[in-house]
């Protein structure tokens, strides 16, 4: 198969490409480095071309609400507008668990995605997945205080990247299933917790303390409602722990 992936250089991005050159498919990143701008559609034009599907881990930092809205409904309308053009069979999105009870500005922004995914005229799979494993590491690099790193209180049952990538290229590869089941790894855990292991495993020797988000979307990340399995949508649970990712 051809397969275009929108974010191919990111930490999901990256593991979506090796994953599929693993598989013998052929890759079609949509990068900046190859000339494709998401925002403008700039580029787009012909790219996908033969395509079979498209992946998007497509990514921004943000936590402005009208930031992250506009920069993921305009990357996808792009998307799907050129997958029209090109007659692309499949869509893939990458979500995240959780979003519609935890009031983030990001969070808002790819439910915001969701909806101009559905709304849209290609046939779709949305994968939900948790938070990553690697999430703790970059929660050390947040919010800095000399060797000290702020962690947000979160419960979350975090997932490795590695396998939320192996399950968008499954995805990818089959027809398409609308809303796939969601993805975490095998077990809760704070993510304080986590990355204090991290940062000792690693040799990073930061200094962890955790501090509570204000608002409804901080209690919505201490109370679980970043969880699997909320409202009763069933789960696929990964096989990874953190213990083998933390020794690899």
């Amino acid at each position: 198969m051809k397969v275009a992936v929108a974010g191919a250089t990111g930490l999901v991005g990256q593991l979506v490409a090796k994953t599929l050159h693993a598989q013998s498919h052929e890759v079609v990143p949509l990068t900046r480095g190859t000339g494709v701008d998401l925002m403008t559609g700039n580029g787009l034009a012909g790219r996908l071309n033969g395509v079979d599907a498209v992946i998007d881990v497509i990514n921004i930092s943000t936590q402005r609400r009208a930031v992250a809205e506009e920069f993921f409904t305009t990357t996808t309308r792009r998307l799907l507008e050129a997958e029209a053009d090109c007659e692309v069979r499949h869509h893939v999105t990458l979500s995240i668990v959780g979003i519609d009870l935890v009031p983030l500005g990001y969070y808002q922004g790819k439910l915001a995605q969701e909806q101009a995914l559905s709304a849209g005229s290609s046939q779709w799979s949305l994968l939900r997945a948790t938070q990553f494993y690697e999430f703790a590491q970059q929660s050390l690099d947040f919010m800095k205080l000399g060797p000290v790193s702020l962690v947000p209180r979160m419960l979350s049952q975090p997932v490795a990247a590695s396998e939320v990538a192996a399950m968008l290229v499954g995805l990818a590869v089959q027809q398409p299933v609308g809303r796939a089941p969601d993805l975490a790894g095998p077990e809760p855990m704070q993510m304080v917790d986590l990355a204090r292991r991290v940062s000792k495993v690693r040799g990073i020797k930061r200094r962890v303390v955790p501090i509570s988000m204000p608002g409804a979307a901080g209690r919505a990340m201490r109370d679980g409602s970043l969880l699997p399995q909320i409202g009763g949508q069933p789960a696929t649970v990964g096989s990874m722990t953190v213990d083998d990712w933390l020794e690899q």
